[in-house]
């Protein structure tokens, strides 16, 4: 059955977007893109994703279409040329120059769509000695530093998942450039390359310790600072029932209620002693020791302490000011992350759960005016004078997970 095209919803309503399928965050990006009310068509390619995730609950799919375009057949580069001209925008995550060998690439883009915004997500981006080299996340932070801060001294760094990299770095930077570069295509007619390299991303996000470095009120090492775990008052503690709590007492004033409430004011060492931290570090650990999370989270709760208990991702839905503002919504049975960030004019929704691969061809064809994106159907034999004609095939089955293209 055809689904009703989606109601506009979102400041981004009206905008095409065209994700050619990747894995990290190209969907990411997109599916931001989707969330804001752009209309997103994924163009699988037959086999569906690559890192085996049942695409039913892929939420990174939420909100888009999917229609399956093999780009290595005769004619499916032209099927995704007849999207790029409908489009205002086109994401793809290929290595750099394979979108040009299979056809699609800016050039081939541009010709047919001037105004086309092509957004191009890489690890290492479209130039330098490692742009044609494979890579992930855990790589790209190595290289700029990101990762280095992280962790305790004599500890090799943890990885913090792939938010940093290919969601913080790499994602989010190619959302901006793609909505700063289709502000420009409106304004002037002219569409654009951007090349977003999780690189560069997050080697950006890193903008203010290189200035606190530069001044000398950042150590070149882990553990040494006020952010990155070296200060007691700004990190993470064990509790009596194997938790933690996270606290982040930094200004005076915070951290005078946070010493109290804790039950050290009379015997802790003086803050803005450094050579002392370690022994700060030490009373306030044993006494986080004493209580569970849940005793400490009472206990903190609605004060200024900047106290706060760490989370499981099951358990963050529930937690009340979370739940009060919706941070995370139920839809289709899967629980996820609402939209974010909020407006008052135009507000946001998860509208439509995961895409399933091809399975909005039909739909797309007609709503984008691309005749020629339904594959050619069998011609059926003839029927008796006057019978009527058969129904439309359904769409194609979900097919199996097969690796992506790497980025």
């Amino acid at each position: 059955m055809a689904t009703a095209p989606t109601p506009p919803h979102g400041p981004l309503s009206g905008v095409r977007v065209v994700e050619l399928a990747g894995i990290g965050p190209g969907p990411f990006a997109a599916m931001l893109l989707a969330d804001l009310g752009a209309d997103v068509v994924r163009v699988d390619r037959p086999g569906g994703p690559g890192l085996g995730v049942d695409p039913a609950h892929d939420v990174t799919n939420r909100n888009k279409r999917s229609v399956v375009v093999d780009l290595k057949s005769e004619d499916g580069p032209a099927r995704v040329l007849d999207l790029a001209e409908r489009a205002d925008v086109l994401i793809e995550g290929y290595r750099p120059g394979v979108a040009e060998r299979l056809g699609v690439g800016p050039g081939a883009c541009h010709a047919r769509n001037p105004r086309l915004v092509y957004g191009r997500m890489t690890g290492w981006g479209q130039d330098g000695p490692l742009a044609p080299r494979a890579g992930h996340d855990i790589a790209y932070i190595a290289l700029t530093g990101a990762l280095g801060l992280i962790g305790r001294p004599g500890e090799p760094p943890p990885p913090p998942a792939n938010l940093l990299g290919d969601y913080a770095g790499g994602a989010l930077y190619l959302v901006v450039g793609v909505l700063a570069a289709l502000h420009h295509a409106r304004a002037t007619g002219t569409g654009q390359v951007v090349d977003a390299a999780i690189v560069d991303g997050t080697a950006h996000l890193s903008a203010m310790l290189y200035g606190m470095l530069a001044a000398g009120h950042w150590q070149d090492r882990r553990a040494a600072n006020l952010l990155d775990g070296g200060c007691p008052f700004y990190g993470t503690y064990e509790t009596a029932d194997g938790r933690y709590m996270a606290v982040g007492a930094l200004e005076p004033a915070f951290y005078d209620e946070f010493v109290r409430l804790l039950g050290i004011a009379d015997r802790a060492p003086d803050r803005t002693d450094s050579a002392r931290w370690g022994e700060l570090r030490e009373l306030v650990a044993a006494r986080f020791r004493t209580r569970t999370r849940a005793e400490w989270t009472a206990l903190f709760e609605g004060t200024d302490a900047c106290v706060a208990p760490v989370l499981t991702l099951r358990e963050a839905p529930h937690h009340p000011h979370l739940a009060a503002r919706s941070t995370f919504t139920d839809h289709g049975g899967l629980t996820q992350p609402a939209p974010a960030p909020r407006f008052s004019a135009t507000p946001t929704a998860v509208r439509r759960g995961p895409a399933r691969p091809g399975a909005d061809t039909a739909d797309v064809a007609r709503d984008w005016d691309v005749p020629r994106l339904r594959p050619p159907q069998p011609a059926a034999p003839p029927g008796p004078p006057g019978a009527p004609a058969p129904p439309d095939p359904p769409p194609p089955p979900h097919p199996a997970d097969q690796p992506s293209h790497p980025r």
